[in-house]
């Protein structure tokens, strides 16, 4: 029974677009802001992949890595909007899913720090990504940022949430190696989608 979230989640993520930043036709609502996390594969796995290493990780990991995670897009969003422009956003985002899946692959210890300020580099990025599509869509207007920030840092939490509940369903030996697979995988997922952007 444990296997059914895993294979639903990597389902969900293989049957998304590669990357979600080509720009969406409607960034001005709450559902818009929900939807747009679910929509590719990179976002999906890296933040599934954020909560699968705090639960490895355990203690207050599991709860402080996600929330830097949002913490930070929300900030990188926020920057993005007023027009501040950052280079290598996609390679950094395809980063973040090899450094996150290699991070659950190898079991990678880390103080609660140092794990925070790895998440919210690269949540800096992914909140860019969602912030320059608005930019670019000029819905500036608080009235419809507002609702669209926050579907998608909810949407964000979620997909935390799915990943440290998998990484704790995942007790048994056998069931840390099945979590450890799916790190690697995410990270060679990465990988291809840093060589082919």
């Amino acid at each position: 029974m444990r296997l059914i979230p895993i294979c639903m989640t990597c389902s969900a993520a293989l049957a998304s677009p590669v990357l979600a930043h080509a720009g969406l036709e409607q960034t001005n609502s709450f559902a818009a802001g929900i939807a747009h996390p679910l929509s590719g594969a990179d976002h999906i796995l890296a933040m599934v992949a954020v909560g699968l290493w705090g639960a490895i990780a355990g203690g207050r990991a599991l709860w402080v890595w996600p929330l830097a995670f949002v913490t930070t897009m929300l900030a990188g969003f926020a920057a993005a909007t007023l027009g501040l422009y950052i280079p290598l956003v996609e390679p950094a985002i395809a980063a973040s899913i090899i450094v996150m899946g290699l991070s659950v692959a190898l079991a990678l210890q880390a103080p609660v720090w140092a794990g925070a300020v790895i998440a919210g580099l690269f949540a800096f990025f992914h909140g860019h990504a969602h912030g320059t599509e608005i930019a670019a869509a000029s819905v500036i207007p608080a009235a419809s940022v507002i609702p669209y920030a926050a579907g998608f840092a909810l949407a964000t939490a979620g997909l935390h949430g799915t990943g440290v509940g998998i990484g704790r369903l995942a007790t048994g030996s056998s069931w840390k190696c099945a979590l450890r697979a799916l790190g690697g995988g995410i990270a060679v997922f990465g990988g291809v989608a840093l060589i082919g952007g």
